[in-house]
């Protein structure tokens, strides 16, 4: 074997420690996906629940569901991530908040309030407070 050994590393991506800059632009990636991907479904819920009564009552208990329940907390917790790291790169595209410390903890930021507004928002969805 030589000294200058060329071939490809194997990189185990779930065993780098991703600054939490990046973490915030991947989640802000996925939180696009996911409420792209869930359009299709609330728009089928939309339209049957406007059909007629019948579709209304359908829609009604499905959404009172334990799944329906965890799967608006996810969607929750897509939008509030998704636009609390927008209006963060926004700022960073205006100069603001670029350097490392600001940078990092805007990051921190984005992620304590995402969560905070999911919590907000899961109490309310299971019913913890009216």
């Amino acid at each position: 074997m030589s000294a200058t050994d060329n071939r490809p590393v194997f990189l185990n991506l779930l065993r780098i420690r991703q600054p939490v800059m990046a973490v915030v632009s991947i989640f802000h990636r996925i939180s696009g996906v996911l409420m792209i991907l869930s359009l299709p479904g609330l728009v089928y819920l939309l339209n049957l629940s406007l059909s007629n009564q019948a579709g209304f009552a359908q829609v009604s208990g499905l959404l009172t569901s334990p799944v329906f329940k965890v799967l608006a907390v996810l969607l929750g917790w897509a939008l509030a991530h998704h636009i609390l790291a927008g209006i963060r790169f926004m700022l960073l595209d205006f100069d603001l908040a670029i350097e490392r410390g600001a940078a990092r903890k805007t990051a921190w930021l984005v992620h304590a309030g995402a969560l905070g507004i999911t919590l907000w928002f899961a109490g309310l969805v299971f019913g913890v407070w009216p």
